[in-house]
């Protein structure tokens, strides 16, 4: 089956995806390099690059992994949101936001419009314990008749991502990796043992890593990830998007 799906990378967490006559934008970070934002008293994390293009074009809803750190909302990302119809989140995350912002439990399913829908993932975004420190978090499922996304939001590799894989088929996978360490002593995102397992569950997938670059705190590459996928023979799963260039996948 053909599907008509398009991606635009921006950088960080932040990509468009062009689906079912809709455009939906994941964690809108738009700031330009330099912004530096606070983990308590002080400065925890800034930006080292900016967006490739602040020209998104109209945005029909964004997909909000979560609202309470900068790097998945920025200064910027925040106002787009004040444009969109709709903003989907962790249902903590939509009391803060107010306004369009739609809140989801995991596994509940939104339709956007007569082709797509949208399902919240769940997701851990750090080890197990951590939830008191870094809040809620969300994954969507974009489904059309034709084809499954998967978008892990920020989390790392537990058991919930082994769940979604035993209830859905998604033919590409875009994970949050960078293995994100702000101020702390674990990776608060995927790393590359970690986007190495989720390939693992999601074995006809292909994998697209985004939340790598652009931010002081992440901790890995594209390099590195390259490096983990050659070694283990399936550097072919792998696909990096090029920032600023529309793919059609």
């Amino acid at each position: 089956m053909k599907s008509d799906f398009k991606v635009i990378y921006l950088g960080g967490p932040t990509v468009i995806i062009e689906i079912g006559g809709l455009r939906l934008m994941t964690d809108p970070t738009l700031d330009p390099a330099g912004e530096t934002f606070m983990v308590g008293d002080k400065p925890g994390y800034w930006k080292t690059a900016g967006p490739a293009t602040t020209e998104t074009g109209p945005i029909d809803a964004v997909l909000l992994s979560h609202d309470q750190h900068k790097d998945n909302l920025d200064n910027a990302g925040r106002k787009l949101l004040e444009t969109v119809e709709r903003t989907f989140t962790t249902t903590d995350g939509a009391k803060r936001l107010g306004g369009n912002a739609v809140g989801l439990q995991p596994y509940e399913q939104a339709v956007l419009n007569e082709k797509v829908s949208i399902t919240a993932m769940p997701a851990r975004h750090g080890p197990a314990g951590t939830l008191h420190l870094t809040g809620e978090v969300t994954g969507f499922l974009i489904e059309t008749r034709d084809i499954q996304l998967y978008l892990t939001g920020d989390t790392v590799y537990y058991e919930g991502i082994k769940q979604i894989a035993a209830r859905f088929q998604p033919k590409y996978v875009f994970v949050f990796a960078g293995a994100a360490k702000p101020r702390g002593p674990f990776n608060l995102t995927m790393g590359a043992n970690d986007v190495l397992d989720t390939a693992g569950v999601f074995p006809e997938a292909t994998i697209i890593p985004l939340h790598f670059e652009g931010w002081s705190h992440y901790t890995e590459s594209d390099a590195e990830l390259r490096t983990a996928f050659e070694a283990v023979g399936i550097a072919e799963k792998l696909l990096i998007l090029k920032p600023g260039v529309l793919y059609s996948l």
